[in-house]
């Protein structure tokens, strides 16, 4: 027996039950009071003007931050992405091998967090400018490598075999013959990875890199709600800014939807005027953020003076491999496992009970609204106030914010799905919610799960987040390895957690090729 096709979706969600379960061991007695006010913060947020102006000072580095750090992602993994693309080696040299080489070196890199790669660089060169920047733009970078090199070697070949035959050298008929194809599909992969750099930026100063997350952290750790909800509602009109202006966009230029990551996002658009239009405009962003780069003083030849380290401890070696490797992996998993859960089932469930009414379409966006603001940090130092520290806590605050990422997805799918098929099912007489089921959810059911199989290797990159907070596994062991300096415990834990991420992006991209059929 197998579920029907618009059931699927709403599987993840059986994971409610045993973290209901798990729930009553895991309160404890105090913190309620303060959960409350900072509840009642969010309508009375602080309107003091020195507050307000130091609120809009951090934000504004933390929006050029993440506009200089994609925007050097974006060229990088435009350049890394050509040069692991199998079709550009072998229409240039012959050969395939090279690609396949520096594909499984680019894995590296996209396989360990921003916030490892900040932690990292901040031990090493100090509170530098630039440490926010590079930080984000290396993994980002190996991430739209990943994509580029996808799109290029799915889009179909005939007109670049013309061109070769014609005489066309191979460097002019790859421009001219996979440009086209390629742009739709990258703009619209950029535009998600300027929001995620917006949210990676925020990330960043929450642990100590400057910006408006450094303001968010130090206003909850003094409990002052009222300033740190200034902070965040401020956030949120940006967030919501930037993704209604890159939705209009999308829809100008007719995009493919983001819901479908990977190959299908090639398309077979043709440079034209919109071609020029896009290209008019990213030059335009790419220049801002090398004037916001002047203005935020990076300068990269601060990566070559490092600071003077501690030597490494005698048998350091030894006593990291003595760490208790079996339950930090496991917790790790366990971690991953109920945040993607939580995430990927509680959006069909929460969008099924509550679409039908227009007061729950509103709570919907709310609380979606809600996850992609509140970064997982601050979401698990709220949850520790009732909450005891461990897997539970570290899960809700990572589900949570990656529940706002999916439920938005899902609902623009089941919006611009037909809805033929919910209408009929409306006349005969179904209920709504039945209807929504099977007429909305069906057509949709196998992308969703694909992109949730996604964001699951996405959520396990970002265990170390919610771990370095107070939780565990393999984060929480990285921070006090870190604190200590302890380089060889944290060589090996950056090779777990690579192995880790690897491992679950193979699964995921198995995952992804068995739900979209390719």
């Amino acid at each position: 027996m197998k579920p029907a096709a618009p059931l699927l979706p709403l599987l993840p969600a059986l994971v409610l039950v045993p973290v209901l379960l798990m729930l009553p061991g895991a309160i404890h007695g105090g913190g309620w009071e303060l959960i409350g006010q900072f509840a009642l913060a969010a309508v009375q947020p602080s309107l003091d003007p020195v507050v307000l102006a130091a609120q809009v000072q951090g934000l504004g580095i933390t929006c050029a931050v993440a506009l200089v750090a994609w925007a050097c992602s974006l060229l990088l993994g435009l350049l890394l992405g050509v040069l692991s693309a199998r079709v550009v080696w072998h229409s240039c040299c012959g050969c395939q091998w090279p690609a396949d080489v520096v594909a499984r070196l680019l894995a590296v890199p996209r396989s360990i967090h921003e916030l490892i790669w900040g932690l990292l660089l901040l031990q090493l060169i100090g509170l530098q400018s630039v440490v926010a920047v590079v930080a984000i733009a290396i993994p980002y970078g190996a991430l739209v490598a990943r994509v580029v090199r996808d799109l290029i070697d799915t889009v179909p070949r005939r007109s670049l075999e013309a061109l070769l035959s014609a005489g066309v050298a191979a460097p002019q008929a790859l421009v001219t013959a996979l440009g086209p194809p390629l742009l739709p599909g990258l703009l619209s992969y950029g535009g998600y990875r300027l929001e995620c750099a917006l949210r990676s930026a925020t990330l960043l100063g929450v642990f100590g890199l400057g910006g408006l997350g450094n303001d968010l952290v130090l206003s909850l750790q003094s409990l002052q709600f009222r300033e740190a909800w200034s902070g965040l509602w401020l956030l949120l009109a940006v967030m919501l800014g930037l993704e209604s202006v890159l939705a209009s966009l999308r829809r100008h230029w007719t995009m493919p939807p983001r819901l479908q990551l990977g190959p299908r996002d090639g398309g077979q658009a043709t440079i034209g005027a919109q071609g020029r239009q896009m290209l008019l405009v990213l030059t335009g962003v790419l220049l801002l953020a090398w004037a916001l780069a002047a203005w935020l003083q990076i300068d990269p030849r601060q990566l070559l003076h490092w600071q003077t380290l501690p030597p490494l401890p005698a048998g350091g070696w030894r006593q990291a491999l003595g760490l208790n490797w079996l339950p930090l992996v496991f917790n790790t998993l366990l971690l991953t496992l109920l945040a993607a859960a939580l995430a990927v089932g509680s959006g069909p469930l929460l969008l099924l009970l509550l679409a039908p009414w227009r007061w729950g379409q509103g709570c919907l966006l709310g609380l979606w609204a809600l996850g992609r603001l509140l970064p997982p940090p601050l979401t698990a130092l709220l949850l520790l106030f009732v909450l005891k520290p461990g897997v539970l806590p570290a899960a809700l605050a990572l589900g949570f914010h990656n529940l706002g990422i999916l439920g938005r997805l899902l609902r623009e799918a089941s919006a611009s799905a037909a809805g033929g098929a919910e209408e009929a099912l409306l006349q005969a007489g179904i209920g709504p919610r039945l209807a929504l089921l099977y007429g909305r959810f069906s057509p949709i059911a196998r992308s969703y799960l694909a992109y949730g199989a996604y964001r699951s290797d996405v959520m396990l990159r970002e265990t170390v987040v919610v771990a370095l907070v107070g939780g565990t596994g393999l984060g929480s062991q990285l921070r006090e390895s870190l604190s200590a300096f302890a380089w060889q415990e944290i060589a090996l834990l950056l090779v777990a957690y690579a192995v880790l991420t690897l491992v679950g992006e193979d699964l995921s991209d198995r995952a992804r090729r068995q739900l979209l059929g390719a």
